[in-house]
């Protein structure tokens, strides 16, 4: 893994910045803490957005292909209404009887399996996951957390030990088990779901001989920290089944693949055939509102509650809420799912055709409108692969064109359009993509 806390950013001294942008850097770093960074190696500078579009100062417009945040698209004005509708009247909290909380949370839980019928609202993933630890911990009676090698959860203190993608300087706690994934590890498809569920098995062997216990398996059911392993669907089926005998909780942190993104599904673990005692959500919740929530079993939703207390002066208030049920109703409403899927299959075959003319693409995995494409120049050591996705990432930032990195060696592009795309914004993705791959192989 990569000790480089984020390998695409921008580094004083590496790039000639105009005045206007070199003079806003140097107020920031007068101002602002040192733990920000500052993406691409020529930092965007961003002053409106609309769909699936980001305009800078100038008026020059940037596909994004990369922000989940906004899933339905930048400042939809649907969403955008009803949360200004909202606010014009009041915004209240979850202490007081408001009865759009309850409309919208029997919506919610409409989504989810029988089985997952409470709902407790935060503001953001990292409290969502933070709060899940904590039932799955009461509820449970352990402490052990396992993990994927390089999964993040959050920011919070209790959600930062039990991300290993934050890096060596921010410490795991002792109670997290880490696990090698079977696609990283090079493990057949038909080999999967065992080798996932040994990994889990040895965690849990070692929770228990150390006197810890299971109290969760915290997963991002479409693994796209650890860059983007998505098959085969039902792979995680008996690890889930492990920790349950083990007498923990299995939660899936639905903050990226959730709300429709895999496009077969509305949630990323039903891909899986599995249903979760604890779902946590987050971003595009509220498309950029900050509104997120744990979704779950009633059984230990009501053993927390019985003996702790949970309220959030922010979380579920009345704005928030409107504008996730607008964001819900869209969804519904609109066939978006059917989108995702729909684009998501377009944006596989141009992939695929272009890897054909191509060597530097490795592998493309993809679920819905949520992909990860492997990058290495040919005879390139896995340690060194991240040079070519890197370069690929800014090629495209300086055409017009917004994606990231991911994986263990950031050599993997992160592909993750807003779900409102179309296949026009696809094409514009794939020409911009053809284009780095022939400016980096020059």
């Amino acid at each position: 893994m990569s000790t480089d806390l984020m390998p695409n950013r921008y580094r004083p001294g590496e790039t000639v910045l105009p005045a206007r942008e070199s003079q806003l850097i140097a107020r920031r770093d007068g101002v602002l803490g040192a733990s920000y960074r500052l993406q691409y190696r020529r930092p965007v500078h961003f002053v409106r957005g609309e769909g699936m579009w980001l305009y800078d100062p100038d008026g020059r417009a940037y596909l994004d292909f990369y922000n989940n945040v906004p899933s339905l698209g930048h400042c939809h004005p649907e969403v955008t209404a009803a949360m200004a509708e909202q606010a014009s009247q009041i915004s209240a909290n979850t202490r007081y009887l408001e009865p759009r909380l309850v409309d919208y949370a029997e919506r919610l839980v409409e989504t989810f399996p029988n089985e997952i019928d409470r709902v407790v609202f935060t503001c953001t993933g990292s409290e969502s996951n933070d709060l899940a630890l904590r039932v799955a911990r009461y509820a449970s009676g352990n402490e052990g957390v396992i993990v994927s090698s390089y999964a993040y959860h959050g920011t919070s203190a209790a959600v930062a030990e039990v991300s290993p993608n934050l890096g060596d300087a921010v410490k795991l706690s002792p109670n997290v088990r880490m696990i090698a994934l079977p696609g990283p590890e090079g493990v057949p498809d038909d080999q999967a779901a065992d080798f996932f569920e040994a990994q889990i098995r040895s965690a849990i062997q070692d929770l228990n001989r150390r006197g810890i216990g299971v109290a969760a398996l915290l997963i991002d059911s479409i693994f796209s920290s650890d860059g983007v392993w998505v098959d085969p669907p039902g792979f995680i089926a008996g690890g889930v089944a492990a920790v349950r005998e083990g007498g923990g909780l299995f939660i899936a942190d639905e903050v990226q693949p959730g709300f429709g993104r895999t496009g077969d599904h509305m949630w990323g673990f039903e891909r899986h055939g599995v249903v979760p005692d604890l779902v946590t959500l987050g971003k595009p919740m509220g498309n950029g509102y900050p509104i997120g929530a744990v979704v779950g079993r009633q059984g230990p939703m009501e053993l927390f509650g019985a003996i702790a207390r949970y309220s959030n002066t922010f979380a579920g208030n009345t704005v928030g809420i409107a504008t996730a049920d607008a964001v819900l109703t869209i969804l519904k409403r609109d066939r978006i799912l059917q989108n995702a899927l729909a684009t998501g299959q377009y944006l596989r075959a141009g992939l695929e055709q272009m890897a054909k003319q191509h060597d530097g693409i490795r592998a493309i995995r993809n679920a819905g409108l949520f992909l990860g494409v492997d990058m290495a120049r040919e005879g390139t050591p896995a340690a060194g692969r991240r040079g070519m996705a890197l370069d690929v990432v800014n090629a495209m930032r300086d055409d017009g064109v917004l994606i990231s990195t991911t994986g263990a060696n950031e050599d993997t592009l992160k592909v993750r359009p807003p779900l409102v795309c179309q296949t026009e914004h696809a094409d514009l993705f794939l020409a911009s993509l053809e284009r780095a791959l022939v400016k980096v192989a020059g």
